[in-house]
């Protein structure tokens, strides 16, 4: 049958208005389920980190209106199962990461080094790695026995699943086992304090909060380890052998605004806030 030439010009243009509007409709339905921005950022983990994520994610909020950035400690350990778990979106970990953590995406936003402190009344200057190694796995219990007073040593010793404890681990090649603690403490601050009001104690932290409680005037020593001062200026160049970097991780790629604050919190934007707290910024 022969379709006069007007009734397909109008098949022709109800066709196209038909795929017009479908197209429309498709397009606004794209647009309805696009996953909202997310307003609220919740971070766990490290304690040596938290202040600084803090910090960070006060000037993040000042940028982006509407956005609340939640930090909470627990140590890296926690950081790390709470990313895992979705229990938090990022996890903080001051440490490098273990082989089996390989499934985490890490974003290294800083470096820090370790230190062991004395209480500045402790006539002890300095202490050889056997030294410390003995201190710590019990066999020296007595200052006498490495050139200071006649007393006995309270060890000061991190928490399992802190961070501090593990790079201090490693690095003199203990087994957290054998270590024989007086005191169990949590973050650095509560290291600093111990020692501060013990001076019989010893103990090892974070040297950026170290070196600034010592400056404003915490009676505490850092020692020199393999005769390299402790300071954050040494871990910056690279000489200070106990030290680790401070990374955020994420249990996949990050997106939105979850990658927006990982990408903040490693770019110079915040590099004066990364040598306020004492860490050493990333170029």
């Amino acid at each position: 049958m022969c379709i006069p030439f007007q009734i397909r010009s109008y098949i022709a243009l109800a066709c196209l208005l038909s795929l017009f509007t479908c197209g429309c409709g498709a397009a606004d339905g794209a647009r309805t389920t696009a996953a909202p921005r997310q307003t609220q950022i919740t971070i766990t983990g490290a304690s040596t980190i938290a202040p600084l994520m803090g910090e960070i994610g006060k000037r993040f909020e000042a940028e982006h209106p509407g956005i609340r950035v939640d930090v909470q400690t627990g140590g890296s350990s926690r950081g790390v199962a709470d990313a895992r778990n979705g229990l938090a979106d990022i996890g903080m970990v001051s440490r490098d990461l273990k082989p089996d953590e390989a499934d985490l995406q890490r974003f290294l936003i800083a470096r820090d080094g370790v230190c062991i402190i004395l209480h500045a009344e402790n006539p002890v200057q300095s202490l050889s790695r056997e030294q410390i190694i003995s201190i710590y796995t019990g066999q020296t219990r007595n200052w006498k026995a490495v050139g200071g007073r006649d007393a006995p040593i309270t060890v000061v010793n991190k928490a399992e699943g802190r961070s501090t404890l593990e790079v201090f681990a490693t690095h003199f090649k203990i087994n957290t086992k054998e270590i024989h603690a007086d005191v169990v403490i949590g973050d650095n601050e509560q290291g600093v304090k111990t020692v501060a009001g013990n001076p019989l104690a010893i103990g090892y932290v974070s040297i950026g909060t170290a070196e600034v409680d010592r400056e404003g005037g915490v009676p505490i020593r850092l020692l020199s380890l393999n005769e390299v001062e402790a300071s954050v200026k040494n871990v910056r160049n690279g000489t200070f052998p106990m030290s680790r970097t401070l990374n955020l991780v994420t249990k996949t790629p990050p997106e939105g605004t979850i990658k927006e604050l990982i990408d903040f919190a490693s770019s110079s934007k915040v590099h004066d806030l990364v040598k306020e707290l004492s860490f050493v910024p990333i170029d």
